[in-house]
Formats: C-alpha cells, structure tokens, sequence
C-alpha cells in the first residue's frame, strides 16, 4: 500500500476507533473545553475570557489591582511569609464567586490547540451549536498514529531502518492503541487536547528534521510545539545533527587531530559545507523566535511579563508549592520518579483493582518499551542525538510541579513517545516474536481498560484527591 494512501486509512480507522470509544462524550460537550473557550476568545479579538469561567479548574486569574496587590504583600510579611512576584498579583479563591474590577481570566496552557479548533469553533458558531470538542480531538488524535507510520516508512526508505512494511504497521498499533496515547485521545478535556496535538506534530517535525531537508518546515513545527508542550523543546537538538550530517562532504575522512565526543562535532562540521549548513540553521530559526516571539507579546500583554504563560496564577489547591518550589525543581523529582517507575494498582476493600490518581508506570502501560535500552543495531549520530533529546524532555517532566495528576497512565511520556517508537524501529530488536507479540496484546489490553473506565467507572480508582496517595495506603 502506497504511504499516502495508508496514511488516510490509518487515519480513518484510529479516528473511528478513538471515536467508538469516546462513549457519552461522543454527544456532549467536555466540562473543561478551555482550547474551545481560548478559540472564542481569539475569534472576539481579545487574549482573556469575558467573566469568570465555568468551573474552577485550571483557570489563571491576573488581579491589576495595585492596592490589592499591596495588601497581600502587607499580609505575608506580617505572617513572616516569603510572597513570590506572581503571587501578589493572583486573585483569591473568592474571584470563582464574584468578578472584580481588576480581576482578569485566562487559558494559561499554551495556545496553539486554541488555533487548531478554532475552525470548529467558527462553524459551531455560525450553526448556533455547541462544540463537540471530544469528537473534534478524537478525530485529529487519528492523525497521531497516521503520521507516525508514515515517519517510519520515511525511515526505511532512506535505510535508517530496516522494518517491514508489516512490522512499521505493527509499531504503529502499539502506539495506537498500547500506549497511554489510548486513554489520552478519548478524554477531549484541556490537558488531554495538548498531547494529541504534540503527538501530531512531533512526527511531523522529526520527518521534516531528517537530513536537514526541510529546515523551515521544521522550524515551524518546533514552534508549533512549542506552542502546544514547551517542554519539547529540546527536539531542537535533532534537527542540527541531522543537519550536520546531511550536508557532510562524500568520503571526507575525520581530522585525526579531533579526540572525544566535541572532537567527533568538529570533525562532522569540519566534512560539512559551512554555507549551506548556516543558511539551513537560519531558516529553521526564523520560524521559531517567530513565534517565541508572538508567545512573549502575547504573555507580556496579559501578565506583563513576556516570559511567563501564566500557569503561576492558577488558582489551585497545591498552588503552595509553586509559590514555594516554582513551576519546575529537583524537589518534584522523587515523587514524578516514583510515579515514571513505581506506579502499581492494587485490589481495593471489594476486590476492585484502584488506580491512584497519579497513574500507573510507563513499564506497565506499555512493557515492550525497555526494548530501547537494548538495540540490536548500533544507532548513527541523529538517532543518538534522538535519544539524547528524548532523555532531555523526560528529565524536564520529572521536573514539573505536576505528575499528570489525574491520569491513568504516565501521560508526560507523549511528549517523548514518537521518539521512543522511532528508537524502536531503528533498534531493529524483532517485533514478530512471540514475546514482544504477547506485550502488545498485554498492552492494548491495559490501555483498552484505561480509555473505557478513566474518569467513567471511579470504583477502579483511588479516591484519594491530596495528590499525597501514590502507592496502596498500609
């Protein structure tokens, strides 16, 4: 089957599926649509919401009250407090029960899904409909698995890979539907809406990265990412290696004067035309402080702060934390570590497996993934620099203030997944065994369970709501 047409049938199938899946959503607005909400807010010509919003979660509020603003300093420091910059400015709790003058709502998650739905929020409009914004995800998250093959068919086409058409196929299952992509692509909710468009555009950007080919293609969809998962960024890294050695000199032997891993740099830069390789450099760069560029005078203009997004004026129960810790810290490691690796569910007092709220372990989800750690075939620089990103986004996650609370499964790891099947491919470990077969049926399996019964069948998880539950209490 030619790649484009089994692109489009892909596509139609994990759509469908995804779709079939979705339940009482199918029909129905999701209670947290802030992409939705961003959208008719940017068709209005305006960054904010018009009041308050419906619900309390996950919603920033930027109080411009001076006076306000130096109450709240006044108090903390009577109370002996340490008050971070953001936090005199971020409304009360009581701004959810009445709007004041002053007070100012936001979407704080990035805004480029907002522009992804915006043509269904037009036409909804137009019609004098709601959005049905689960549907609307679940059909872009088909995208997802779609562009992931034809990646890896990219792959094996320039002989980076030796996969089958057969076994990309059967890689391209197990992220459809034996990863945490499963449950991520049924849910519709703000959180949930980001991975599936990363998920995407990440394969899009590494297809485009390739060799150096496409440089402002690249630099667009790196931007555009991000706009959707900031910390994707360090997938940068790929388009420069691959650039590097895309545009080495035929037969140019190494300088034997270069030792160690700078020296193996400079002997690549050194076979490497300099010319095209900083016109390919400029190209790809231009997109991206672009748009860095539009994000910074879209956050100074709502926060007057050109580098903040605004997840610091959340009103959130565990905002203590980010006051305290910030957004991102080595502190956040040891819990997000123990949920990455630790993860369990047990049997609860009836004999229900519980879930905890944090997740299960990205082993358990999807098991055939410690295959990455032990390829078959040894990988080129691009592909070492592939994994050296991957690890780089994973750390920056383990990081966050956040383990993905509520989820069923690691749902951080989207961020990196399509580089991690890409590893797979190239790693060339045998995904026709009957061990790796038994994973994915194991794995579709867990992931089935997870899009059905997550934030559906409560009885299958914790109900704890502290975030201080991660493994079975004693």
């Amino acid at each position: 089957m030619r790649s484009g047409r089994a692109f489009f049938v892909l596509w139609l199938v994990f759509a469908a599926l995804y779709a079939a899946t979705l339940g009482p959503r199918l029909v129905t607005p999701t209670e947290n649509n802030h992409f939705v909400r961003q959208a008719e807010a940017f068709l209005d010509g305006r960054l904010g919401l018009p009041g308050i919003p419906p619900g309390s979660n996950d919603w920033a509020c930027y109080d411009e009250d001076d006076a306000r603003a130096a109450e709240r300093i006044e108090r903390a420091a009577r109370r002996g407090e340490r008050l971070a910059a953001f936090e005199s400015r971020r409304c009360d709790d009581s701004a959810f029960r009445a709007h004041r003058e002053g007070e100012h709502w936001y979407v704080s998650f990035p805004p480029f899904p907002a522009l992804v739905v915006m043509p269904a929020v037009a036409i909804a409009r137009a019609m004098d409909r709601a959005v049905l914004d689960a549907l609307y995800w679940a059909v872009v998250a088909g995208l997802a698995p779609a562009c992931l093959h034809l990646l890896l068919r990219r792959l094996a086409q320039l002989g980076r890979s030796r996969r089958s058409a057969g076994e990309d196929l059967i890689l391209t299952v197990l992220f459809a539907l034996g990863t945490v992509f499963y449950f991520v692509a049924v849910q519709g909710e703000v959180w949930f809406a980001g991975h599936v468009v990363a998920a995407v555009l990440l394969p899009l950007y590494l297809m485009a990265a390739l060799e150096g080919r496409h440089p402002l293609l690249a630099g667009l969809t790196l931007g555009a990412l991000f706009l959707t998962r900031p910390t994707t960024m360090p997938f940068g890294l790929f388009f420069v290696a691959e650039a590097i050695t895309g545009l080495r000199t035929p037969g140019a032997v190494p300088d034997a004067r270069f030792v160690g891993p700078l020296g193996r740099l400079g002997a690549a830069l050194a076979a490497t035309g300099l010319r095209p390789l900083l016109l390919r450099g400029t190209l790809f760069a231009l997109p991206i402080l672009a748009i860095g560029g539009a994000a910074m005078a879209m956050n100074h203009a709502r926060f007057h702060d050109p580098f903040v997004f605004g997840h610091e004026y959340l009103l959130i129960a565990w905002r203590g934390r980010i006051e305290t810790w910030g957004l991102f810290d080595y502190h956040y490691v040891p819990r997000n570590l123990a949920v990455f690796l630790g993860g369990l569910p047990w049997f609860g007092p009836h004999g229900y497996l519980r879930i905890s709220g944090h997740g299960l372990a990205i082993w358990v989800t999807t098991p055939a993934l410690a295959l990455v750690l032990w390829p078959r075939q040894r990988l080129d620089a691009g592909m070492r620099t592939l994994a050296l990103a991957a690890l780089l986004v994973c750390l920056w996650n383990l990081g966050y203030q956040n383990s993905g609370w509520l989820q069923f499964g690691y749902r951080f790891a989207l961020d990196y997944m399509t580089a991690l099947f890409v590893l797979l491919a190239v790693g060339g470990r045998s995904v026709r065994s009957l061990p790796f077969l038994a994973a994915l049926v194991f794995a579709i399996a867990v992931n089935l369970f997870g899009a059905i019964t997550f934030q559906r069948a409560p009885r299958f998880y914790d109900d704890d709501t502290s975030q201080t539950r991660i493994f079975e209490p004693d």
